[in-house]
C-alpha cells in the first residue's frame, strides 16, 4: 500500500508525494468549482486530492501518473473516476 502526502501550497495548488518502491512527486492544482461538482463541499480539498490518488493508485503505478496536472484531467484517461469519487464522498 502506498503512503500518499498532500501539502497544500495555495487555495488551489497541492504537492503530493506517492512513497512506494519509488517515490514520486506530482504538483496538482484544484480548480474550486470542479471540486463542489463533486464533493458538494463534504469534504476539504486536501482530501479530494488523496482520494483522487488512491484512485489512479488502483490503476497504474505512482510513475505512470503525471506530475503535473489539474485534477479535472483525470476523467479524460479515466471515464469513471467522477461517479467513483462521488461514491466515494
Amino acid at each position: 500500500m502506498a503512503e500518499i502526502n498532500v501539502l497544500a501550497l495555495n487555495e488551489t495548488a497541492y504537492q503530493v508525494t506517492v512513497v512506494e518502491k519509488t517515490t514520486t512527486s506530482h504538483e496538482v492544482t484544484v480548480q474550486a468549482d470542479y471540486a463542489l461538482k463533486l464533493t458538494a463541499g463534504k469534504i476539504q480539498n486536501a482530501s479530494l486530492v488523496k482520494a483522487s490518488f488512491e484512485f489512479l493508485l488502483a490503476r497504474e503505478p505512482n510513475t505512470s501518473i503525471l506530475r503535473s496536472f489539474d485534477l479535472s484531467v483525470i476523467a479524460r484517461y479515466f471515464p469513471e473516476y467522477e461517479n467513483s469519487i462521488k461514491k466515494l464522498i
